[in-house]
């Protein structure tokens, strides 16, 4: 989990989503008030560190969107965060990775049968 955080190559799931988006909203919350009551100084330097968790969360966005299968663009629509969020992405291997629950699909020698066994093996 959160392998290359800072990149928008891959694939995530919905928990590191959901992780990406509690550890930005906490420091968004706690900058907030400063970038509207404080000085000039406090300002820049808040910005400063508003611009890294910006392009984390931005980041983050976007692989979760190629899990669904689609551009990272789509992250900027109207609530497709709860999307995001709520609903699995592809099973099995999309144009931008590998599946991040580490599962081929059905059908493939890689799925276990009710008693572990590959399923090819079972007769």
């Amino acid at each position: 989990m959160f392998k290359n955080p800072f990149s928008f190559n891959g694939r995530i799931r919905r928990l590191e989503y959901g992780l990406s988006n509690l550890i930005f909203i906490v420091p968004y919350f706690l900058i907030m008030p400063y970038v509207l009551l404080g000085n000039d100084l406090e300002k820049v330097v808040i910005l400063i560190v508003y611009i890294p968790l910006s392009w984390f969360i931005f980041a983050q966005g976007a692989k979760r969107c190629h899990d669904k299968g689609v551009n990272g663009w789509w992250q900027l629509l109207p609530f497709y965060g709860l999307v995001l969020l709520f609903y699995k992405g592809d099973e099995g291997e999309n144009e931008y990775g590998a599946d991040p629950k580490g599962e081929k699909g059905i059908g493939n020698s890689e799925h276990k049968g009710r008693l572990g066994a590959p399923v090819d093996d079972l007769d």
